[in-house]
């Protein structure tokens, strides 16, 4: 008899054990997250907007590349024609298209003798042609230094967009501007996880930029310079990957000194979101991989954040189903909560998604899940083309 009571004894000391480790671990997620939310995405939070004079007005190239984009042509890129600023082009690489695009363009450049060049890419048999091969054939045509890029489903905040993005090259040291580029806000769940998603991308990339690490951007609304695009052979060292023309290309070089962000609202460059899960999901297929082939510093850094954010759910729930003390669980997951909605706050009004503040509880774990089933998924996907 005695024997058994030790037994039970022993077993409640390892049960226990056991949970005090669990818990511990959580303590540990908790403090990874509140790191990643003060002092990295923390400096965006802080970061006053502070007017400047956009009196530095370069020449530049906006180059676009536009696959079967007949109807978004049409459409979107008059408002990138018509921007407010003396002396640029805009260089659309038509890859192949099959729809009515080349009518589109040509009634556009009779329109827009003195801006808009075309460079068009046929389609060979054998040969597929990829975004990046495209964008070089785009770059290599552009007649000037300063290059800014976004897609042809894009549509410019305002016509200041290319002031705002180019004001930032007065200083001599900046090579690469970092912009924003949310979806129209519409109806429904997924509309507010894509925003979401976006905003926290945004979030990111601004923050570990004004940290000193910059490791991406996105090229719906980014410029660097053609000069540093040759010194640095283009895409030579990530053509085999299919996705990556603007992160991996910014990951490689961007630096401390030579990353600047752009993020008021008369910059933002707006696109049309998915309204299908099917459509989204394909879509986030589409962008697997480019991660992979980060630096090996930003791999490491991105999943800590990343991993510690679902473990800390995980947890949670582990120790709540548990019965695990749930005042000091409950008290761990709304401590990260409130802290995650001061710093979010003051971000998403930066961003102009302050709607989704409220969201932030339900938004952030069902993010947190959606990539780890991508990701899992993404170990047995094909390549994809790029449209």
């Amino acid at each position: 008899m005695l024997n058994f009571e030790n037994h039970i004894t022993k077993f409640y000391r390892l049960e226990s054990l056991i949970l005090y480790s669990i818990f511990a671990l959580l303590l540990l997620c908790f403090l990874i997250q509140a790191y990643f939310l003060i002092i990295v995405q923390g400096k965006f939070a802080r970061i006053k907007i502070e007017p400047t004079p956009n009196e530095f007005k370069p020449n530049l190239s906006v180059v676009i590349c536009a696959r079967n984009e007949a109807n978004n042509l049409q459409e979107n890129l008059h408002y990138v024609l018509e921007q407010d600023y003396p002396n640029f082009e805009v260089i659309i690489v038509n890859d192949c298209s099959q729809d009515y695009s080349e009518h589109i363009l040509k009634q556009l450049v009779a329109q827009y003798p003195d801006k808009l060049r075309v460079v068009t890419i046929t389609e060979h048999p054998r040969h597929k042609t990829s975004k990046k091969f495209a964008a070089t054939l785009g770059i290599k045509a552009a007649k000037y230094e300063i290059l800014v890029f976004t897609d042809a489903d894009c549509k410019p905040n305002s016509v200041h967009w290319l002031s705002n993005m180019a004001n930032h090259y007065q200083n001599p040291a900046t090579e690469i501007v970092l912009g924003f580029s949310p979806y129209y806000h519409k109806p429904g769940l997924l509309n507010k996880m894509i925003r979401y998603e976006t905003c926290l991308t945004a979030i990111n990339y601004f923050g570990f930029a004004l940290a000193g690490m910059p490791y991406m951007g996105i090229g719906r609304n980014l410029s660097y310079k053609k000069s540093l695009f040759f010194k640095g052979k283009g895409f030579a060292s990530h053509i085999h990957i299919p996705s990556g023309d603007d992160d991996l290309f910014v990951n490689q070089h961007a630096k401390r000194a030579n990353v600047a962000i752009e993020f008021g609202v008369d910059t933002h460059v707006l696109s049309n979101p998915k309204t299908t899960f099917n459509s989204f999901w394909v879509q986030k297929f589409r962008h697997l991989g480019a991660g992979k082939a980060y630096r090996a510093k930003h791999i490491a850094i991105l999943t800590a954040q990343f991993l510690s954010g679902v473990l800390f759910y995980d947890l949670i729930i582990i120790l709540l189903v548990l019965k695990f003390e749930p005042i000091w669980v409950l008290s761990i997951f709304f401590s990260r909560f409130i802290l995650q909605s001061l710093v979010y706050y003051k971000v998403m009004r930066k961003l102009k998604s302050v709607d989704l503040i409220g969201w932030v509880i339900i938004l952030d774990p069902i993010y947190h899940f959606y990539m780890v089933v991508l990701s899992i998924f993404g170990l047995f996907k094909n390549k994809h083309r790029w449209k």
